[in-house]
């Protein structure tokens, strides 16, 4: 599919966003927000829009887990990665996202979670965050951006 956007940007209210390139083996996200917990929350909605839409889907569940890195960078393989997990180990995709910041300096957050069965799947299953050409940080003007890739 070369470089063309598989997703465009959404979410743009508040400064928050994210788009996705596909790729034969990888997809590529990027993310944006004010907060670091925006551009990480921002990041799963764009990893979840490359394969599945889930708008308007029942909910069935919902999940709560406490993250922490070394790093902002591990933060968001850390939330890309339980994304993942909950994709394979129960066939649960996330409706929505919140992402809060933990007194530890993680994070944590809050999925609500429809049915893989339930969700159109539009694209190749994500497997793994890799840490090839990640970043998350705050930019000059001191918005949070990140980008992860994803083998797929």
């Amino acid at each position: 599919m070369g470089d063309t956007p598989q997703t465009a940007e959404s979410h743009e209210q508040a400064g928050r966003g994210h788009w996705t390139i596909l790729h034969p083996a990888d997809l590529r996200i990027e993310a944006w927000g004010p907060t670091r917990e925006d551009c990480l929350a921002e990041a799963v909605l764009g990893l979840v829009d490359s394969f599945a839409v889930v708008a308007g889907r029942p909910l069935h569940g919902r999940a709560e887990r406490h993250m922490t890195s070394r790093s902002d960078e591990g933060l968001l393989v850390g939330v890309v990665d339980e994304v993942i997990y909950w994709l394979k180990a129960g066939g649960d995709i996330p409706a929505s996202i919140a992402v809060r910041r933990a007194l530890d300096g993680g994070v944590v957050m809050v999925l609500l979670l429809v049915r893989a069965a339930d969700a159109d799947i539009i694209g190749p299953a994500p497997k793994a965050a890799t840490w090839h050409d990640l970043r998350c940080a705050p930019d000059p003007a001191g918005r949070w951006t990140c980008a992860v890739t994803v083998d797929v």
